[in-house]
């Protein structure tokens, strides 16, 4: 598991780079609360969003994730366990005030990019 990347895989790039392209700036894998043990992939503290961008394996995408089979306990136990990180994380983050985005790696990035975009829209609108 050491050699698996936990920040700039290609899908986290691809969107980084399309929402990068549309003017928006942002932190790369930071805490959005400091408090928090966790990063989000994007932060964008001005309008407090905090994008992530969610492996299908990892964090057990209903579309695409997989259970192996060797060691099928060990995974399940693994993939449920992240699943459970994830709610926890933006349930604490939404409560701190934070727009919690998240989305599947298989995701096109323009239209990550784009809805990313309206968020921060509205965020501006509504300060």
């Amino acid at each position: 598991m050491q050699g698996n990347r936990s920040r700039d895989t290609k899908p986290e790039l691809a969107v980084r780079s399309a929402v990068h392209r549309r003017g928006i700036r942002f932190r790369v894998a930071v805490r959005p609360q400091p408090e928090l043990p966790r990063t989000a992939d994007l932060v964008l503290r001005k309008t407090r969003i905090a994008v992530f961008v969610d492996g299908c394996y990892w964090h057990g995408c209903p579309e695409h994730h997989t259970q192996p089979a060797t060691n099928a306990e060990y995974w399940a136990d693994k993939i449920a366990g992240n699943v459970a990180r994830d709610a926890e994380t933006t349930d604490y983050l939404e409560q701190a005030g934070w727009t919690v985005l998240r989305f599947w790696e298989h995701e096109d990035p323009e239209a990550v990019a784009d809805r990313v975009q309206e968020s921060v829209q509205t965020a501006l609108q509504d300060q």
